[in-house]
């Protein structure tokens, strides 16, 4: 049934695409992005692309995939490819038009250069970000596949903490997650786990090292997971036994701070307002300066998609969007401090998907 909605709306995304691209005087729009390509046809292959023109789709892969492109879509046009992208694009049935978009940000020079001599006489025009509107709202099929995901990811949380001792390093940790998420029934990992304990995590990305477990230390976990081609995002940190009471006072901080900033979410505020709104908490705080990165970013078929909260933001956020809130206070050489939740937005407000508790575990 999830499946049935997810086709239906999908269909109903193409209508809203073709209008756009009708706006935009565009006869026809290659998507050279895989993600896109997923979430609009439910395709999940490593060689695709896919031509839109007037409310039809074709999708084009090689013969690796011609069993698992007629299971996992319906509704399109399947082309096995014999020969290079250009010259299946021009014995196309479908009419390109005069008017061909690529994605600017997703498209080689390589390829261009294809497609140029082998599509003469067509004018190729840039886009970026043509999908990210369509994509930051969720349909209640998309929140389905993304709520297994979370839940996945929490209960290998919920596992993997409870391995953490002085015997044990942050790699072993990062495998048991990795593991762990594909034994439960996850594709992979949403991206590679961050596993940084004691000054390590001061970094916000460390990378996970041999490295054991300090006792009266910080550890950050920043995991996630793909079931069903979407993505999860959760971040907690936790304490190897008693920690001082300085790293007990910052990890309040930004325990209110991520509160602050679910609380303050809603309809028609601006991304660069909300990321204000919880950076101006931690300036008074006194340690403006050890918040370094966005608040959050959107989540989806990618991990990190838009909106883009942050400094930078330039997006309104809206009922219906996916984005994490993630502050996080790092002192260079000490430790470090990370909450994040995924939040949806709807008209009450800001609504954590995750449900793992965020009082500070200390093991």
């Amino acid at each position: 049934m999830i499946q049935q909605h997810l086709q239906a709306h999908r269909a109903s995304l193409l209508g809203e695409i073709t209008r756009k691209m009708a706006a935009g005087s565009i006869d026809s729009l290659l998507v050279t992005d895989l993600p896109t390509i997923r979430w609009l046809t439910g395709f999940s292959g490593s060689s695709a692309r896919l031509l839109l023109v007037g409310g039809q789709a074709a999708l084009f892969t090689d013969f690796r995939y011609q069993q698992q492109v007629r299971r996992e879509t319906s509704g399109i046009a399947v082309v096995i490819m014999k020969d290079n992208l250009a010259r299946e694009l021009a014995a196309c049935p479908l009419r390109l038009g005069e008017r061909m978009a690529l994605q600017a940000d997703h498209v080689s020079w390589h390829e261009m250069r294809q497609l140029s001599e082998g599509l003469d006489g067509r004018q190729f025009h840039p886009v970026v970000g043509f999908f990210d509107g369509f994509r930051q709202f969720k349909h209640l099929a998309e929140l389905e596949k993304m709520r297994k995901a979370v839940a996945c990811s929490e209960q290998v949380l919920e596992e993997v903490v409870a391995m953490i001792s002085p015997e044990v390093s942050e790699i072993d940790i990062a495998a048991e997650i990795t593991y762990r998420h594909r034994k439960l029934g996850a594709e992979k990992d949403s991206f590679d786990p961050i596993v940084a304990g004691s000054v390590r995590s001061a970094m916000p990305h460390a990378r996970p090292t041999a490295e054991k477990f300090v006792p009266g230390s910080l550890i950050v976990i920043d995991m996630g997971c793909i079931v069903d081609g979407y993505a999860s995002d959760q971040t907690r940190t936790v304490a190897l036994g008693r920690v001082p009471e300085e790293a007990r006072k910052i990890y309040g901080i930004v325990r209110r701070a991520q509160q602050l900033g679910i609380d303050a979410a809603r309809d028609g505020i601006g991304a660069k307002e909300l990321d204000a709104e919880v950076r101006s908490f931690i300036t008074a705080e006194g340690y403006g300066e050890a918040f370094g990165h966005g608040l959050g970013h959107g989540v989806g078929v990618e991990v990190h998609e838009s909106p883009r909260v942050g400094k930078a933001g330039t997006e309104t956020l809206r009922e219906g969007m996916v984005f994490t809130i993630e502050p996080g206070i790092y002192l260079e050489g000490r430790f470090g401090v990370r909450i994040e939740d995924m939040v949806l937005l709807g008209p009450q407000g800001a609504t954590p998907l995750q449900r793992f508790t965020k009082e500070l575990i200390e093991l």
